[in-house]
């Protein structure tokens, strides 16, 4: 096992094939008539695609907090125009499991008892 964590090339490249995007029997089929509703338009290649996030996040907050009943961090991500909860980690069941199991072993800790070991002299 190598012990300089870098990745090293495996092997020879491979050529991957490049197919055409529309083939001889696409071009040379016959137009259909079909009604708007059941017909199917190309998109424009052209176009940008965007996948823009940016409007959704102006309303996702994000918290950590502490929960003492499961004594673990929990970090959320929140929907501000809702209030309602987004994402968490970990999950409302995990937390739910570790309080039970922390109030398990609370409860199975005897108190601590102070025993006078300690003569006067």
């Amino acid at each position: 096992m190598s012990t300089d964590f870098s990745i090293k090339p495996v092997g020879a490249p491979v050529a991957t094939h490049i197919l055409p995007a529309a083939g001889d029997a696409a071009r040379s089929a016959v137009a259909t008539q079909l009604p708007p509703s059941q017909s199917v338009t190309a998109v424009d290649s052209n176009a940008a695609i965007r996948n823009d996030l940016q409007s959704s996040s102006d309303f996702i907050s994000r918290q950590a907090f502490f929960d003492r009943a499961a004594a673990s961090v929990v970090f959320q991500v929140i929907d501000s125009r809702t209030d309602r909860v987004v994402q968490q980690f970990p999950d409302e069941i995990v937390l739910r499991r570790r309080a039970y199991f922390h109030a398990l072993d609370l409860s199975k800790s005897e108190p601590t008892r102070l025993v006078a070991t300690d003569r006067k002299a």
